[in-house]
């Protein structure tokens, strides 16, 4: 098969670490492999941008793990060109897994290009979305806050719903309809 990405890397990211190895072509035609494993504080994140750089990387697939991924893409997109990986499409082979074979394999897979990355946003569109779903949350945790007012004092045979009613809608809405 072809070499596709000569200087690429595959990272494994989990809750407190990100296991990553680097293939970088040789002059003997084998691929050098090294293999390290980070910490997941910003120090340390920073630290494997630093490193991927001096081994001149240029493509980079991350398995993508619940949220942890997202630091560490956010880190590496200025840089490298990221593609964030569902670890069912690249883990087909049966047999005992590690990281440190996970990671190989995955950048194997990506120096050959037979890696497909999921689809990303832009930046702008992650910030609205997030924004979106944090407005969504306050809303409705306005609504619940409301609700067990209502019903602290109606337990405490206070009649206040009406007052409570107009109380609430005098508060300022998080948004505006427009």
């Amino acid at each position: 098969m072809q070499v596709t990405h000569e200087c690429c890397a595959g990272i494994d990211v989990h809750k407190k670490t990100v296991v990553v190895c680097c293939l970088n072509s040789s002059e003997s035609g084998k691929p050098k492999r090294e293999t390290r494993t980070y910490g997941t504080t910003t120090r340390e994140l920073l630290s494997l941008c630093n490193w991927l750089s001096s081994e001149h990387i240029t493509h980079v697939a991350m398995e993508s793990t619940g949220e942890y991924w997202k630091p560490v893409y956010n880190l590496l997109e200025s840089s490298f060109e990221v593609r964030v990986v569902n670890s069912h499409h690249f883990k087909q082979v049966p047999g005992r897994k590690t990281d440190v074979k996970d990671v190989e394999w995955l950048a194997e897979l990506l120096s050959y290009g037979l890696v497909r990355g999921s689809f990303i946003p832009p930046l702008p569109q992650r910030d609205l979305r997030d924004l979106t779903r944090q407005r969504t949350t306050l809303i409705r945790d306005k609504a619940c806050i409301i609700n067990r007012l209502q019903k602290v004092l109606e337990w405490a045979n206070r009649k206040l719903a009406s007052s409570l009613l107009i109380l609430v809608a005098s508060l300022p809405e998080p948004y505006s309809k427009r």
